[in-house]
């Protein structure tokens, strides 16, 4: 009976039902368990499988730049990072409250990085996340226009939880660019979070996106909830 139960849960793709079943069976645990206990164990190992599951399918989903966890932080380094103003981030509760982060800092200052660990923690707590350098999501979406595809990878980043923008400012925009990104911040404004990391101070972003009436209305949607990160020193490159 137990063999046939154990393929049933095969069959069924209750594969952590499964497992730890088959663990319970090999230790003989079963005999100090009364079906209650069993049956609230089995379900505990589903639920943790499939919990698991979505989580590494978000991480593979989100296209991080690094694989970078919060633990990995290096707070020792002198670049004006608050560590408790960091750490809050950690529970995601901005993510909930529909809350921007806004991080500038200098190149080599561990941007990208932060934004990836960030992102990581989100995809932990069972949140979407999509990752984007900038000039390539500009990219991606120009060349949507052309295939038809457009509205697809639209959509895909409205519905994701955390959309991360990373080097943004690079170059200035030009007019469609300017478009696609008030459509992307109209889109989420005060639905979903966005980060977004620059080498630029905020104030000098409304010359990166040009044309001050669409600068103003990016701006305002972006900085009226945000959280600021104003990283400086020396780039974390140099560290021997």
């Amino acid at each position: 009976m137990n063999e046939t139960t154990l393929q049933k849960m095969t069959q069924m793709k209750l594969f952590g039902m499964q497992n730890a079943f088959q663990s319970i069976l090999e230790t003989k645990q079963y005999h100090s368990l009364n079906n209650d206990e069993l049956l609230a164990m089995l379900l505990q190992a589903e639920w943790e499988e499939r919990e698991n599951k979505k989580i590494k399918r978000y991480l593979h989903q989100a296209h991080f730049r690094y694989q970078a966890s919060v633990e990995e932080i290096d707070f020792t380094h002198p670049r004006n990072l608050d560590k408790t103003q960091l750490l809050r981030f950690t529970d995601c509760a901005f993510i909930e409250r529909s809350e921007n982060i806004l991080i500038c800092g200098p190149t080599g200052a561990g941007k990208s990085f932060l934004v990836s660990a960030l992102g990581n923690q989100a995809c932990v707590k069972g949140f979407k996340v999509i990752y984007f350098n900038t000039q390539k999501l500009f990219a991606l979406l120009k060349m949507s226009k052309a295939d038809g595809s457009y509205l697809r990878e639209m959509n895909k980043i409205e519905r994701s939880n955390l959309l991360i923008i990373d080097d943004f400012g690079l170059q200035p925009l030009d007019a469609q660019n300017r478009l696609t990104l008030m459509e992307i911040i109209e889109d989420r404004h005060g639905k979903m979070s966005t980060i977004i990391s620059s080498q630029l101070p905020v104030a000098k972003w409304y010359e990166i996106i040009g044309e001050s009436s669409l600068a103003d209305a990016i701006m305002d949607r972006l900085v009226h909830t945000a959280h600021r990160l104003e990283l400086k020193g020396d780039s974390m490159r140099k560290k021997s």
